[in-house]
């Protein structure tokens, strides 16, 4: 029987989880170049995204060196196994205190209960802040096509629906989700539920191999918590430049 995380459990909820909600995605396995781009964007973004990618390059060490410019960290590396499996590779990276943790929705609910309690009992343990667990739905480069492909009879927005409701019955404090799923994501869940939206164009960027996107300000209107933006703003001539630009259209004050 499904049942939600264990109340007797300490949760800690994590607090705000920045007052800019821009992070940036630092899409480059070479810690150069990631360590540069952040202390560029400090001031300007409210954090900073690691991906699988540039973990599996660096590991611990390359996710210290960008921790130590002072930026949050959103560490997206998306976990999706066996719950004791999951327990542990949670376990394995809160010593590196990330601002936010991903797993996958489509682990189920044993594995996300697992994953709020293990965050939870770890974070007391080493008095650090524990992590906003997201939990990832519909990747942003799949559509109803590609779900059909794989079995999921279900609409995109159908899925999205379903496991947003998962995540929030299993105690995740957030989730991932597109876009265009803002206003199911926040219908299924509550408004301190937390919306990661990637997917996030600014006017005049090409999609990429996105594609379900929104602009930034369409998106925060929609709902959205935080907006994961990489390629406007890595492959801008002036990095902060553009994310400042951002987020003046979105009237968030930066320094």
């Amino acid at each position: 029987m499904m049942t939600g995380p264990d109340e007797n459990m300490p949760q800690n909820p994590p607090k705000n989880i920045t007052d800019n909600p821009i992070y940036c995605a630092l899409d480059t396995v070479d810690a150069v170049e990631a360590v540069a781009l952040a202390k560029s964007l400090k001031g300007a973004v409210g954090g900073v995204k690691l991906g699988l990618e540039f973990f599996s390059a660096n590991g611990a060490d390359g996710f210290q060196r960008v921790a130590a410019t002072g930026m949050p960290i959103f560490l997206d590396l998306k976990f999706h196994d066996i719950p004791n499996t999951v327990a542990g590779a949670i376990s394995a990276v809160m010593p590196l205190v990330p601002k936010i943790l991903t797993i996958h929705t489509l682990g189920g609910p044993d594995m996300m209960c697992r994953a709020v309690e293990i965050a939870s009992i770890e974070a007391e343990k080493q008095g650090v802040a524990r992590p906003c667990v997201a939990g990832v739905t519909i990747l942003t480069s799949m559509d109803d096509t590609d779900l059909a492909a794989i079995g999921v009879q279900n609409t995109v927005a159908d899925q999205v629906t379903r496991l947003a409701k998962l995540a929030h019955f299993c105690g995740l404090d957030g989730m991932v989700c597109s876009p265009k799923e803002i206003a199911l994501a926040r219908a299924a869940t509550n408004p301190d539920f937390k919306l990661i939206v990637p997917g996030i164009r600014p006017e005049g960027s090409a999609a990429g191999d996105q594609k379900r996107v929104m602009t930034p300000l369409e998106a925060t209107s929609a709902g959205a918590d935080i907006l994961v933006i990489g390629r406007p703003i890595t492959k801008a001539p002036d990095p902060a430049a553009a994310a400042r630009k951002i987020a003046e259209n979105l009237a968030i004050s930066t320094n």
